[in-house]
């Protein structure tokens, strides 16, 4: 059976459980965050080490073939493209749709998790590389040291072949490891499912954040379903995107309902070598890009959920320049969320209420009831920046082996 369509039927399962268990009691809830939260834990278990031996290979062949400066120019340029798309897209969304305003709520600030710029640049380069293999959910250090060290067995020296194929055995190795642990999830998303659907119903109890939902979901279905696909014809030679959405299924939902970009991407990387034929030498370089830097589902979300607080609290309209100035901003925050696969959303909307709130520095917290849906849609828009610009990319530095899934 395809595994995409093992989650699709995983997710139903969830759902119906969701539906009909009787999960609303306190332990009920405790077992079941209890059993989501090892699930989660599982789907992550084998990324670090994937992603790590994977891209010094990636590094070693893309050098072998002289693909280095064509692959990074794609990769960067499409991340920041497409981030720019994903941010004109909320904006165009939020300026043409005025969305019903949120009741005011009383409900005091808590400390919450906050961007510091210094700390993340600590992170990326810790006192020792070593270090940067124990960061379980900040992937850059990692990549960056696998990337030192592939840019160091490119040297030419006998002694660094064993080094070559005890990476390349590895490599292949986690991969083989990491089939294994997207087929196991394909069970446990059932309780991922269920968990997240006993909190949608929750949200959409009162029906105030029913309109937010609707233009979110009516975005993401422009996006995959006519800017996206209008792309790969645009700039990719034999681009197929019905294709693309085929291999996207499973690590759409994988991200849609545990908001976790980094969950998705094992995922991602296993549908985009079968699937899509993506070759490793990009595999293991374009999709931890994408997953790390590529966050413009978070921009998108944050410039229309903030909007939605602004003219809850105000009647006034924005100015175009404010306006502008928020969506850059959010489109800038972007970039420097890769350290948080989880929430990057809120903290950014957060950021954007500090700076431009002008006496509601604490609207953030009208959606903080929606705050998992809220990031759901942001790992959705991001999982679809992956898949297709990690395609994009290796159809222009011609890196696909043209096989049937």
């Amino acid at each position: 059976m395809k595994l995409w369509l093992k989650y699709l039927i995983g997710a139903a399962l969830g759902l119906a459980a969701a539906l009909i268990l009787p999960l609303d009691s306190l332990q009920g809830a405790a077992a079941l965050s209890f059993i989501t939260d090892i699930i989660v834990r599982i789907g992550r278990y084998t990324l670090l080490p994937l992603l790590f031996f994977s891209g010094i290979m990636a590094v070693v062949r893309m050098r072998e073939d002289g693909l280095i400066a064509r692959a990074s120019i794609w990769t960067f340029g499409t991340i920041a493209l497409s981030s720019l798309l994903l941010t004109a897209l909320g904006f165009i969304s939020i300026v043409i749709v005025r969305l019903p305003r949120i009741p005011i709520t009383t409900e005091r600030a808590a400390e919450l998790s906050t961007l510091n710029l210094k700390e993340f640049c600590r992170m990326i380069f810790p006192n020792s590389a070593f270090e940067s293999l124990t960061q379980g959910s900040f992937l850059l250090p990692a990549f960056f040291f696998a990337v030192i060290i592939g840019i160091g067995c490119c040297m030419e020296h006998s002694n660094i072949k064993p080094v070559l194929s005890l990476a390349d055995a590895l490599s292949e190795l986690f991969y083989n490891v990491t089939v294994i642990f997207t087929e196991l999830f394909s069970a446990g998303i059932v309780f991922v499912m269920c968990s997240w659907a006993i909190q949608f119903r929750d949200v959409l109890k009162s029906g105030v954040f029913t309109p937010l939902i609707i233009m979110l979901a009516i975005d993401f279905v422009i996006l995959v379903g006519v800017i996206y696909p209008l792309v790969v014809v645009s700039v990719c030679r034999n681009g197929k995107p019905l294709k693309v959405l085929r291999a996207s299924i499973a690590p759409f939902l994988v991200a849609f309902l545990s908001g976790d970009t980094n969950l998705a991407l094992p995922v991602e990387t296993r549908l985009g070598k079968e699937m899509l034929g993506i070759r490793q030498r990009v595999n293991g370089f374009a999709f931890p890009l994408f997953s790390i830097f590529a966050r413009g589902g978070t921009a998108l979300v944050s410039i229309i959920s903030f909007v939605v607080i602004w003219r809850s609290y105000s009647t006034l309209n924005i100015e175009f320049f404010d306006m502008l100035a928020i969506s850059m901003t959010a489109f800038l925050l972007s970039f420097v969320m890769g350290s948080l696969p989880v929430g990057g959303t809120f903290v950014t909307l957060t950021i954007l209420c500090s700076i431009f709130g002008r006496g509601m520095e604490t609207g953030y917290l009208l959606l903080k009831p929606a705050a998992v849906i809220i990031g759901s849609f942001s790992a959705l828009f991001d999982a679809a920046t992956v898949m297709f610009g990690s395609y994009i990319v290796a159809n222009n530095t011609r890196t696909i082996e043209r096989h049937r899934a």
